[in-house]
């Protein structure tokens, strides 16, 4: 173990994560544990926070994709900020061991800390996935989707070899949920736009493949729209597979699975397979002295202390996607709250007013309650579907719900005002359909014009 960078020495308040939790938490203690001669440390692999239902719209082109983040050095001046990751944390001496991006492992002493790591993309382990597949977590992986997209079209129109070129038009969204919903309808747009602006390539030659494994889309809402979403979808000429999930990708070849009972399905090739059939927390709780739940999650009470067989564990806290939160208004079938940005943010506010109640004494100690007031997608500009306190939309209504939610709870005024930036210039001059070349290999040109040319031959 490496010896300990220079760091303070003030009580300290370690956070592990910077994401949705771990960055209101740190800017609601922040200046409050500094005036008490403490500190708060924000622990996370990114030098930032991602506002992860805008991934879609990123992806679709519709959001400027810095503006769906927010900067921890820019909002959390007064925090100390690591940028590594926490890979374990042994409570019983208040100590967890620290990996940043740059250097050796070291340990890292604390009087309370917060388990705020997140979730993770799920998978299964399926044939050719790992090598052919993509998420759609992270600002990266959004970027990387738009661009493949809008290079597939583009390489597509210049192929003349049909079985190849159906292959680069045709492109797979596996996972029924609202960010597959909301991913394939933006990219649907997205490339009809791109479509439109070339004379090689035809609406008609586009393949959108929706598979899902179970009878229905978006548990969220009710049957009914979710029936209504499904033929939305089909009447832009996405085909929807329910009860069907994906069994091999090997190669860019799909081999399809009719469920439930498991015979084959059908089989076809596409360059583009986007995987967002579910989260799971981040696995990293299995490397602390915490309580661990049977859906990976850490035991917390009402109050977000994590909780033993014991009772309440003294200076350990939770919320968010890692955390199993009891949901005293009824959540998930076992009773806790559905992992979203609208149960994280509520609970970061109270999780920050509760450490500091009990570790400084002002304030009193909460308990963690809030009903849902229900869900929204969008697909597309115009386009969506809602659920708002009982009332069902759908449509324009829908999509207006949709942005007006989202523009609220993203986090930063400065950050709201981009992105309420980045819609009205979308409403003025439509779709961004600019692919951004050579992403991954930036140095191409450069090292092309610095390799020495062999000479011409004299004649």
């Amino acid at each position: 173990m490496a010896n300990t960078p220079e760091l303070s020495d003030r009580p300290r308040i370690l956070v592990v994560g910077g994401g949705y939790v771990g960055l209101y938490v740190a800017m609601k203690l922040q200046n409050k544990v500094k005036a008490h001669g403490g500190v708060v440390t924000v622990v996370d692999p990114l030098p930032y926070m991602t506002y992860q239902p805008f991934l879609p719209e990123v992806a679709g082109g519709k959001i400027e994709p810095r503006h769906v983040t927010v900067s921890h050095r820019t909002h959390l001046d007064n925090a100390e900020l690591i940028t590594g990751r926490v890979s374990a944390v042994d409570h019983a001496n208040r100590k967890a061991v620290v990996v940043p991006t740059d250097g050796e492992p070291f340990e890292l002493g604390y009087t309370d800390v917060v388990m705020a790591a997140g979730s993770i993309t799920k998978t299964f382990p399926i044939p050719g996935l790992a090598d052919e597949g993509i998420g759609l977590k992270s600002i990266e992986e959004a970027v990387a989707l738009r661009n493949k997209v809008l290079e597939r079209v583009e390489t597509a129109s210049m192929m003349s070899d049909p079985a190849a070129r159906r292959r680069a038009l045709t492109f797979v969204v596996v996972g029924g949920g609202f960010a597959g919903i909301e991913t394939i309808t933006e990219l649907e747009d997205l490339v009809r736009a791109a479509v439109a602006k070339t004379s090689r390539v035809e609406q008609d030659e586009i393949r959108f493949v929706m598979v899902e494994a179970m009878g229905r889309i978006m548990p969220e809402v009710t049957e009914e729209q979710a029936v209504w979403v499904v033929e939305h979808m089909r009447s832009r000429g996405i085909e929807v597979l329910l009860n069907t999930s994906l069994g091999k990708a090997e190669n860019g070849k799909l081999e399809l699975t009719n469920m439930p009972e498991k015979t084959p399905g059908e089989t076809f090739e596409t360059d583009t397979l986007v995987w967002t059939a579910g989260v799971q927390a981040n696995p990293m709780v299995h490397s602390t002295d915490f309580p661990i739940e049977p859906r990976g999650r850490v035991r917390v009470g009402t109050d977000l202390r994590i909780t033993g067989d014991d009772g309440p564990i003294e200076g350990a806290w939770a919320a968010g996607d890692v955390a199993a939160v009891p949901d005293v208004t009824g959540g998930l079938p076992d009773g806790t709250c559905v992992p979203n940005a609208q149960h994280a943010v509520r609970q970061a506010k109270l999780l920050a007013s509760n450490i500091y109640a009990t570790r400084y004494g002002v304030g009193q100690v909460g308990e963690y309650e809030h009903k849902n007031l229900g869900a929204v997608a969008g697909f597309g500009t115009g386009k969506g579907v809602a659920k708002v306190l009982g009332v069902q939309l759908k449509g324009l209504p829908a999509w207006v719900a949709h942005r007006g939610y989202h523009g609220m709870a993203m986090p930063t005024f400065e950050r709201k005002f981009r992105v309420a930036g980045d819609w009205f210039a979308n409403l003025l001059f439509k779709r961004d359909i600019t692919q951004i070349a050579d992403l991954e290999t930036p140095r191409r040109g450069f090292v092309e014009a610095a390799t020495p040319k062999p000479k011409a031959a004299a004649k």
